[in-house]
């Protein structure tokens, strides 16, 4: 089995939700840990755990950003960490598993599958044997406790529930830090 870090200085979680019904608000999380252990003679042995800074929030508006941090939404002071750790994983094509997991948020830990796509590994021009993955899904962010809203006066909600997660993520060969 090999094991594989992640290159936080490439990869990121991003995110995007309705905003007041009409229009899709994304940002993204920058900064991010964890390995990866990849089973070579069955990617079901594999496994896969990740930790994301919540404070590595950025949309692009500092206020947003700020609010997103807040006890509204993250309270990040409380709860600065977002992990996902595999339980299981379900080959779905040649480049393709679905990974189930434990997804904790906002202190509350729920399970949840990512779609996952997985590329390499490729030899870098620096000498790192690197792999690539991206993994999507889809939550609901009052199933992690994260409630804030505000009604529209029209009906409706200013944020929506269904949060749609991309991430991206760059690994390298443990075997080559070394």
């Amino acid at each position: 089995m090999s094991k594989w870090i992640i290159d936080s200085d490439h990869s990121v979680a991003s995110f995007s939700i309705k905003h007041m019904m009409i229009a899709n608000v994304r940002g993204q999380f920058n900064k991010m840990k964890g390995e990866i252990r990849i089973h070579e003679e069955d990617i079901t042995k594999s496994s896969i755990e990740m930790t994301i800074d919540v404070n590595s929030i950025i949309t692009g508006i500092q206020k947003r950003d700020d609010h997103l941090r807040s006890a509204d939404f993250f309270d990040a002071t409380k709860y600065p960490y977002m992990t996902f750790k595999s339980k299981r994983i379900i080959q779905t094509g040649i480049n393709g598993v679905k990974v189930i997991g434990d997804l904790e948020i906002h202190g509350i830990t729920k399970e949840s599958s990512l779609d996952v796509e997985h590329f390499g590994p490729v030899k870098s021009p620096f000498g790192e044997t690197t792999l690539g993955l991206t993994a999507r899904t889809e939550i609901n962010r009052e199933d992690f406790g994260i409630m804030w809203n505000e009604p529209m006066d029209m009906g409706g909600f200013m944020v929506g529930k269904d949060v749609q997660i991309i991430v991206d993520i760059e690994a390298d060969l443990e075997s080559d830090k070394n």
